[in-house]
């Protein structure tokens, strides 16, 4: 889920003589352009006269050949033809006789022709210039300037268009409002947050990826690189959209179509742009009908596929948007490819080869699925890392937080989002689900379900934060579970939840940690102090949502209210909001940061939980693991171009 540049040529001066620097009187230092055309009309034809001239000398042996031998390439020289004999007795001539031998004297003059009458249109294209006043040079410059213009113009003429697709179905994407007074007025202290976050962003870090509440300046971290690409507009606005903020959604709308330029030298995270960015403007196109989001996402996916060139064609972590070279992280297993990263890119890339009509896209997450098929899996488990350059698994570490978390999660969407079409995606989640469960799903002593991580064939008893999202992943998953066990992944997902909300309820602010242990008689507690951190994630409420929607069981949303009210009362600062460094202390720092996924996915979740069903219904909407929702693409008779299907 969400885990030295050049100076401007502003920047660079001249310098200039201050007043009384030089006795010297001032005197024009330079040519006039018309004076600089004369000049170079008259340069070349002097030019090409030299040069022709050695085409007119007396044909000696002293003169056949330039400097470099490049008589013989301008014009081939022919030499006197010599009988020979080789070596099986056949006579040999050079030239294959005197027919070939006139010929090529011919050629020869023709191209003495030809450089004799360049050299005479030079000459009189000077003349005519010299007899031309200086207005009549000026003119003819100035529309030489503008045939120049035009042609730039004609060539950069933009993207073309893309072709006209079918339109899913586009349902439930406002009001929602609910029938009780007391929930509405839930919704609405969320819809105020979400004002709150948006307006500080847009007084105090407009343009910035993210926002530093406190500094009240912008803020980025390295997954976006060096540039300002606006990361918390395009993931806040369907957001804005969905809460009814239209004006905001209009501003936000209004940067992108001016600002938001891919063509940057900044090495961005192949993964995180495209769960932000691409998920965002796609959600946003679909939302609004706006081309201008369409169009924003396929430039940017353009800019990510040469990621995928690698000897396996799982992508790297890392590309650059301009130059499209490609890294992984220092500290990823020996240079390996993450697996929620590069597991993460099917929903968003089969909507690009839905509206674009390129196979490109869709290819490439598929090569991705068929390569881990063919692949041995330790105990049935992936582990988080993959080689990219030798197709082997790095260290045997899995997780269904992070590293892990996203990858099951698209296997089962692709599947949804295909309606429930593609099966081989529902059998590969439900393996690994199976999997999963043997090895890292366990009570503890005090009866809370958790999830492990499985580190070398040992299980250690941590649950991170992002781990959470799972309960709403079994819940949503239920549904079509193999062997009748839609009940109990129903009745998994819930304990999921309790378990998170626990980890919420046993701290002082009653926020969750960012990572919390069960042994040692300690259980949904954080240990470490590098783990009691709460940085606005989303995962715990994520789970409160999907729960509500399945069981509408009224816990639910009386726990994200519970979270609601601990945001509002601590992480709440005049700038806009911020994370909290320890979530046990009942002083707590701020570390002055208001992540973009705080509008895209936790505000949003916490407005669905106290909205109606009939808002963005599961039976029509897909949500990527950035909750931006992508629309259920009912295929039925259409194929996606590049599918096997499609090739027969």
């Amino acid at each position: 889920m969400t885990t030295p540049a050049l100076l401007p040529l502003s920047g660079r001066r001249i310098p200039t003589l201050s007043p009384g620097a030089s006795s010297f009187p001032h005197h024009r230092a330079t040519l006039r352009l018309s004076e600089k055309f004369i000049l170079l009309l008259i340069l070349s034809a002097f030019i090409t006269l030299c040069f022709g001239a050695f085409f007119f000398l007396p044909d000696s042996s002293k003169h056949k050949r330039f400097d470099l031998g490049l008589e013989d390439v301008l014009i081939p020289h022919i030499d006197t033809p010599k009988e020979g004999k080789h070596a099986s007795g056949q006579v040999i001539i050079h030239g294959q006789g005197g027919h070939d031998e006139n010929r090529h004297r011919e050629e020869e003059e023709s191209l003495r022709d030809k450089i004799r009458a360049d050299h005479e249109r030079a000459l009189q294209e000077a003349k005519e210039k010299l007899r031309k006043s200086r207005e009549e040079l000026k003119a003819e410059i100035q529309t030489e300037k503008n045939k120049v213009m035009e042609d730039l113009k004609k060539k950069d003429t933009g993207p073309k268009p893309l072709p006209p697709v079918p339109m899913p179905k586009v349902v439930g994407v406002s009001d929602g409002e609910p029938p009780e007074p007391d929930v509405k007025e839930k919704r609405d202290k969320i819809r105020e947050m979400m004002k709150h976050a948006w307006d500080s962003y847009r007084q105090y870090g407009w343009g910035h990826n993210e926002l530093k509440p406190l500094a009240k300046k912008g803020h980025s971290t390295n997954i976006f690189g060096n540039s300002q690409l606006g990361a918390t507009i395009v993931d806040a606005l369907d957001s804005l959209y969905i809460m009814g903020l239209h004006e905001e959604f209009k501003d936000g709308q209004e940067w992108i179509e001016q600002n938001l330029d891919f063509g940057v030298n900044a090495e961005v995270s192949v993964f995180e742009v495209n769960i932000r960015f691409i998920g965002g403007l796609l959600t946003a196109y679909y939302l609004s009908g706006q081309e201008v989001f369409k169009m924003k996402a396929v430039q940017l996916a353009e800019k990510l596929l040469p990621a995928f060139n690698t000897p396996t064609g799982i992508p790297w972590a890392m590309v650059n948007l301009k130059s499209g070279v490609g890294r992984n992280w220092g500290w990823a297993s020996a240079g390996s490819s993450i697996l929620a990263e590069f597991g993460t890119l099917h929903m968003e890339f089969v909507h690009l080869t839905y509206l674009t009509g390129n196979p490109a896209y869709y290819q490439k997450v598929m090569h991705i699925r068929k390569l881990l098929a063919k692949m041995d899996r330790p105990n049935g488990l992936y582990p988080n890392y993959l080689n990219p350059r030798t197709g082997r698994w790095g260290q045997h570490h899995t997780s269904l937080g992070g590293l892990g978390d996203s990858f099951y999660e698209y296997l089962l969407k692709a599947w949804l989002m295909s309606d429930k079409t593609d099966t081989e995606a529902r059998k590969t989640y439900d393996d690994a689900i199976e999997a999963i469960e043997r090895h890292l799903i366990r009570k503890s002593n005090g009866g809370l379900t958790f999830i492990g991580e499985w580190k070398n064939g040992h299980l250690e008893r941590k649950m991170g934060h992002l781990a959470c999202f799972a309960g709403g992943m079994f819940a949503l998953g239920a549904d079509g579970s193999p062997d009748d066990k839609a009940g109990h992944y129903l009745q998994l997902g819930a304990e999921i939840a309790h378990t998170c909300h626990e980890s919420y309820d046993r701290t002082v602010l009653k926020l969750g940690p960012e990572a919390f242990k069960f042994d040692s008689g300690l259980e949904a507690v954080a240990v470490r102090q590098n783990e009691k951190y709460y940085i606005l994630r989303p995962e715990v409420i994520e789970t409160y949502w999907y729960m509500w929607r399945f069981t509408h069981d009224p816990k639910y949303r009386q726990w994200g209210w519970e979270a609601t009210q601990a945001i509002d009362k601590y992480c709440r600062v005049s700038g806009g909001f911020s994370g909290v460094k320890d979530v046990y202390s009942s002083n707590p720092t701020y570390d002055d940061v208001q992540q973009s996924f705080f509008l895209a996915e936790t505000l949003k979740y916490l407005y669905l939980l106290f909205s109606s069903d009939d808002l963005m219904p599961l039976e029509s909407w897909v949500f990527n693991t950035e909750a931006h929702p992508l629309p259920v693409l009912h295929l039925g008779n259409i194929t996606l171009p590049g599918s096997e299907s499609a090739q027969r």
